[in-house]
């Protein structure tokens, strides 16, 4: 058998093929039918047996053959801390919008790794530059058809990308996206729009020649530059404001009104904080094609808006609503949006929950969404004697905010009741106590694992959230 990498196993489904075979989490999958394994998308293709062979090292290191019976198309039951097994490749670029790099210093190493890996993209979203790729990447993509992809293109002028991201090969862009098209091969387009580089001309022209290829592109996502406190040794950026969002916010509702018109969907969307710095209304739920590139921060507002109306719909009027008046903390620009929607909802059952506005002090007061939020300003800006919920979007998989505050200590040092909501639709059951429309547990506290980033590669962090 070659030597590969190993998947450490992080559970086994009950009653599962692999189950049965004796496998326990803790051990690690090193190879299936003497095939290594990269990661997980080769133990499925490999696992596509009836009776599969595993290599499983043990916990004492021991290794051992275990032939699992199944049927050709079940699982085995195994989930893995990782879904990749080798490293995970590493961003090569330096882009001079990249929020991994103006990450405050002092932080878990993961919040420092700038993911490019195609298999992420694939399996989660993350949005990759397509400049590390190798002949035997795009043979593996097309032979899979590893479809769609989510690309930053920012640019598709050659000099203009090649002038951000630092990287003498990512003015190739045009070409390696022809040739995933030609194979078949779907994407998600992201352009991390930053005044004076490509916004204005640049981006017409990103829009044009995307656009004119939308039997392959599926979308086309615009969002605005972030840029935190830590500026030190980088590029000196400018913020997007009402004088430079307005034009963006025109031009860009001009060009899905055209696409409406020529492909039956607007294309082209724009980062909430775009609406919200123009001072302009949000297009209708209609226009956003049903939220392809939600977790970009595009459409986060009106989704939830309209996930809120259908929990609003759906609850019962009998119903009495939690007797405590709750704390919702989220960033500066989702509670003068998200307010009057509670307002409605205090005035009906009369209550008087609030949307909290938390300025972020600890990445920089330009930096506003929720899901950028810290344990450690939400304590000590929220009221006093108040319970808390807090979004989701706050926590990663581990129950950590991003300054490492555990949800544990939080609620420790807030001494009050906390929980969490996941979605309009959980909150406004939590504040109303009834059971959700699903199976799920109202206020858990386990929370899904947070995919891709705002304006940088990284596993660990965040889309924009609203």
């Amino acid at each position: 058998m070659e030597t590969g990498s190993e998947g450490k196993i992080s559970s086994v489904r009950k009653h599962s093929a692999a189950e049965a075979a004796g496998i326990i989490a803790g051990e690690s999958l090193c190879a299936i039918n003497g095939m290594p394994l990269r990661d997980i998308l080769d133990v499925s293709f490999a696992a596509a047996d009836y009776e599969p062979v595993l290599s499983i090292r043990g916990t004492d290191g021991a290794l051992r053959e275990v032939t699992v019976s199944k049927e050709i198309d079940e699982e085995l039951g195994l989930s893995f801390e990782s879904a990749v097994f080798d490293k995970v490749r590493l961003c090569h670029n330096h882009c001079v919008f990249c929020f991994v790099d103006r990450m405050i210093p002092g932080l878990r190493k993961g919040l420092y790794v700038r993911d490019d890996d195609y298999r992420l993209s694939f399996l989660y979203g993350n949005f990759v530059t397509l400049t590390n790729l190798t002949e035997e990447d795009f043979d593996r993509i097309i032979w899979n058809h590893m479809s769609p992809l989510y690309v930053s293109v920012h640019a598709t002028d050659p000099k203009v990308r090649q002038a951000m991201m630092k990287n003498s090969h990512s003015g190739e862009i045009m070409h390696k996206l022809q040739r995933l098209f030609d194979a078949g091969i779907h994407i998600h387009a992201q352009i991390v729009c930053c005044p004076g580089w490509n916004d204005g001309a640049v981006l017409e022209k990103s829009y044009r020649d995307l656009s004119a290829m939308s039997d392959y592109v599926e979308d086309m996502a615009v969002v605005p530059v972030g840029i935190t406190k830590n500026r030190n040794g980088l590029p000196d950026l400018q913020l997007f404001t009402r004088e430079n969002a307005l034009p963006v916010v025109e031009t860009v509702t001009q060009w899905q009104e055209e696409c409406r018109r020529r492909l039956g969907r607007s294309f082209i969307y724009l980062g909430d904080e775009f609406y919200i710095l123009a001072g302009k209304e949000m297009p209708p739920v209609t226009w956003y094609d049903g939220f392809p590139q939600l977790e970009n921060g595009i459409g986060l507002t009106q989704n939830f808006l309209a996930e809120w109306e259908k929990a609003m719909q759906r609850s019962r009027e009998h119903l009495q609503p939690a007797h405590k008046n709750y704390v919702i903390p989220v960033g500066v620009s989702a509670a003068t949006l998200l307010q009057p929607a509670m307002e409605e909802f205090n005035a009906r059952y009369h209550t008087n929950h609030i949307f909290f506005p938390v300025t972020n002090d600890f990445f920089g007061h330009s930096i506003n969404v929720t899901g950028l939020l810290t344990g450690t300003d939400i304590l000590t800006q929220i009221p006093e004697n108040h319970p808390v919920i807090l979004p989701s979007v706050v926590l990663n998989q581990d129950n950590l905010f991003l300054d490492d505050m555990s949800l544990a200590e939080f609620i420790r040092k807030s001494g009050r009741e906390v929980k969490i909501a996941q979605g309009a639709a959980e909150l406004y059951n939590l504040l109303l106590r009834q059971p959700l429309p699903h199976n799920g547990t109202a206020g858990r506290n386990s929370v899904p694992e947070r995919k891709g980033i705002l304006t940088g590669n990284n596993t660990e962090y965040v889309k924009q959230f609203s």
